[in-house]
């Protein structure tokens, strides 16, 4: 039996590229943006094993395209919303997946979210770039919000839900979570939401108008799992008509399209997918899938 052929959808960090190329033949799309959806399908041929993104559709048609000796789908990414599960299990191709690695990185950003939510650093560091009009420290001048004392609601009490707590109560925060109240009485209580739960068919628009409109008009919305658990357009619906203090997004419902009324709101912090951007997490997250593959392609 030759070496198994891998094809690899985004450019990825230099050592899990080494990795790959020691155990297999591999064929690697080296762009930071994904593959149209043709080259998708023609260049998975033929492969022994896919390295796919959150970004790609593990379809029927994209199995049919690689073939029958397709034996394994190694997702860089925690969630697998992207994947078609029944489908894979029905041709017995393996799944696998990147839990634990991104934990940490994820719980950071969702408190340098909180923060520079609160505490409006991208506000002033708009403010200052527009170099539109003097300004001086004043007793009053673009306050915000200390951490101490507020209230953090978790939805999606996890690993990265329970990160995020424990960094969070280090900041004096008072923490409540989706296991010990109902959605609608975490939401009502809370000075702070941060979302943390995967993209399901329950999960999906899980915040939508009815839900925003239990939060108090002072409180703030953090989502760092997947953007289509929050109803993007009822979220603006709700900054624009005041009956929320601001929200910070890291993903986004169609990505990577944003509503164009989010991009222009001054209360708002926008982040382009980051939460596991780090050096440290994005390795670890390609090793993974090495380990995978390996395990799959090399020791079966």
């Amino acid at each position: 039996m030759g070496t198994p052929r891998v094809f690899v959808t985004r450019r990825v960090p230099e050592r899990v590229r080494t990795e790959l190329e020691r155990s297999f033949e591999v064929e690697l799309h080296d762009e930071e943006l994904p593959p149209a959806r043709e080259e998708l399908l023609a260049r998975a041929a033929g492969c022994d094993g896919l390295v796919t993104m959150l970004t790609d559709r593990v379809d029927a048609e994209l199995l049919d395209a690689a073939g029958p000796q397709l034996r394994i789908v190694a997702n860089y990414a925690v969630g697998l919303d992207n994947v078609d599960l029944d489908e894979c299990e029905r041709r017995g191709i393996a799944v696998s997946n990147t839990p634990d690695v991104l934990t940490e990185a994820t719980a950071e950003m969702t408190i340098a979210l909180i923060l520079t939510l609160t505490r409006r650093v991208a506000e002033g560091d708009r403010f200052l770039r527009r170099r539109e009009e003097p300004w001086l420290w004043a007793p009053t001048f673009m306050l915000g919000r200390g951490l101490a004392g507020l209230t953090l609601g978790i939805v999606g009490y996890g690993r990265i839900g329970q990160a995020v707590a424990r960094l969070a109560e280090a900041h004096g925060m008072d923490v409540v979570h989706s296991g010990e109240l109902e959605l609608g009485e975490l939401l009502a209580s809370a000075d702070v939401v941060s979302l943390h739960v995967p993209l399901t068919h329950e999960t999906r628009h899980l915040v939508a108008r009815p839900e925003l409109e239990h939060m108090k008009p002072t409180a703030y919305l953090v989502n760092t799992s997947r953007g289509p658990v929050v109803d993007e357009h009822a979220l603006a619906d709700a900054l624009g008509e005041g009956r929320l203090a601001g929200a910070a997004l890291d993903v986004f419902e169609h990505e990577p399209e944003v509503d164009e009324r989010l991009l222009r709101m001054e209360n708002v912090v926008l982040v382009p997918h980051l939460a596991s951007a780090t050096h440290e997490a994005r390795e670890a997250m390609g090793m993974l899938c090495v380990e995978a593959l390996r395990r799959e392609l090399l020791l079966q």
